[in-house]
C-alpha cells in the first residue's frame, strides 16, 4: 500500500542512535538526560526508541501527553508548569514537576495527600531568560514554605533559558545555581539531589567541558531528534540530522512571472509580502501549507530548489535551477526545524511513517 502525503518520514534507529550519543556526552560528566517528548507528540514508538538509547527519565510539557505515556516503564516529568486546576491530574500522571508557584505546590501538595503519594518538585528560579521562575531572592523563602508541605519532596532547582529570551546559558548563569544549592544547604541543612541546568541550548557547555561542577541534569529534546544544541544552532558531531524528513506532493508546476499583477496589500495571514523581479521562473506548488507546518522551518533536500513562501494550505517553491525535471505527482523531500517538527508532527494532515 502506498503512502499518503504530506507525510514526515521517522528514522527510529537514527533516533535510538542519537539518545544514546547524548545519554554518553552527558553521563561522562555526571549529567542525566531528561528526553523530552513534546515536539512530537510523546508518540508511542519515537519515546520507546529514546528509551532503547539510554533515556530513563522523560519529560513533556502536556498532561494529555503524559497520560499516553503512563503504561510506559520510566519516570516522568511535567514539563510545564502545572495549572492549578490540574493537580489531581499532575499528581497522577507525573513522578515530578517543574514548578514556580507555591500555591499551586500546595495544591499538588493536597492532591498527593489524597492518593498517599509523594509527589516530586523541582523550583524553577529564573536566572535572566525572564520565563518561568522565581526571582533569585525569593528562592530561601519559597524553599522555607516548600519544605513543610506534605506529600510533597523538594528534589531540586532548575532553569531555564534560552526559550523566551534567548539568553544562553553560560558558567556564569548556570553557576548561580549551584550557588543556590550551596546557600540552600548552609542555610536550611537542605542537600537538594537534582540541579537541572536547561535545554539542548546547555549542551554546548557539556560539549566543550565547561559545565558548571554541580548540574547535573539536562531536559534535552532538540538534540536528540535533530542532532543539534540550540545555543548556536551547532550540529553535534556524530548525530543524525535527518531523523524526520518531510515529504509532499507537486500538484502545480507552471512557468510564472516572480511579481504578482496588480496592487499588493495584505496576505491571509495579514502580512505585506514583498518580491524581488527575477523575471520567469518555474514554480512548483506541494499541497502542504501553514496549517500543517511552519513554512520558513521547511529546507529542500534538493538544494537548487527555494522556497518562496506558502498559504494555508501551500508550499510554493521555486525549481527554476534544479538540475532534475519535476513534474504534477513528483513528491519533494524536506529537511525540518524544531518549530517546522512542532507543527507537523502536531497536525492531523500530516502522516507518520516509521522506518528502522
Amino acid at each position: 500500500m502506498g503512502k499518503n502525503y504530506p507525510c514526515i518520514e521517522i528514522n527510529l534507529n537514527k533516533i535510538t542512535h542519537n539518545a544514546k550519543k547524548i545519554v554518553n556526552i552527558c553521563s561522562e560528566i555526571g549529567i542525566h538526560v531528561v528526553g523530552v517528548t513534546k515536539v512530537f507528540c510523546a508518540e508511542r514508538p519515537i519515546v520507546e526508541s529514546e528509551i532503547k538509547g539510554g533515556v530513563e527519565l522523560v519529560g513533556d510539557s502536556r498532561l494529555e501527553n503524559l497520560i499516553k505515556m503512563k503504561d510506559l516503564k520510566c519516570r516522568k516529568m511535567l514539563l510545564r508548569i502545572p495549572m492549578e486546576r490540574n493537580s489531581a491530574k499532575v499528581v497522577k500522571y507525573s513522578d515530578i514537576s517543574l514548578n514556580s508557584e507555591f500555591r499551586t505546590i500546595k495544591a499538588l501538595s493536597r492532591a498527593a495527600k489524597k492518593i498517599n503519594k509523594i509527589h516530586a518538585v523541582i523550583l524553577m528560579v529564573d536566572v535572566g531568560d525572564l520565563r518561568e521562575g522565581v526571582l533569585e531572592k525569593d528562592v530561601l523563602n519559597t524553599v522555607k514554605e516548600i519544605i513543610t508541605l506534605p506529600n510533597i519532596k523538594l528534589c531540586g532547582i532548575g532553569t531555564n533559558l534560552t526559550c523566551y529570551g534567548g539568553v544562553i546559558p553560560d558558567e556564569n548563569n548556570l553557576g548561580r545555581l549551584v550557588k543556590i544549592k550551596d546557600m540552600l544547604k548552609e542555610q536550611l541543612n537542605l542537600n537538594l539531589p537534582i540541579i537541572s541546568g536547561g535545554n539542548s541550548s546547555s549542551i554546548y557547555l557539556a560539549l566543550n567541558k565547561k559545565m558548571p561542577e554541580g548540574i547535573n541534569q539536562l531536559r534535552i529534546g532538540e538534540a536528540i531528534v535533530l542532532g543539534r544544541e540550540t545555543a548556536f544552532g551547532e550540529h553535534i558531531e556524530g548525530c543524525y540530522s535527518d531523523c524526520f524528513i518531510l515529504k509532499g506532493e507537486i500538484v502545480e508546476i507552471k512557468e510564472k512571472p516572480s511579481i504578482p499583477v496588480g496592487n499588493i496589500g495584505m496576505d491571509a495571514f495579514g502580512h505585506v509580502p514583498h518580491f524581488d523581479d527575477k523575471g520567469i521562473r518555474k514554480r512548483a506548488i506541494v499541497a502542504m501549507g501553514r496549517q500543517d507546518i511552519s513554512v520558513e522551518g521547511t529546507f529542500p533536500i534538493d538544494k537548487d530548489i527555494t522556497v518562496l513562501g506558502g498559504s494555508s494550505d501551500h508550499l510554493i517553491l521555486d525549481v527554476t535551477d534544479s538540475k532534475n525535471s519535476y513534474n504534477v505527482g513528483d513528491v519533494l523531500e524536506f529537511n525540518v526545524d524544531y518549530g517546522c517538527l512542532l507543527q507537523a508532527m502536531t497536525s492531523p494532515y500530516i502522516k507518520k511513517y516509521y522506518i528502522e
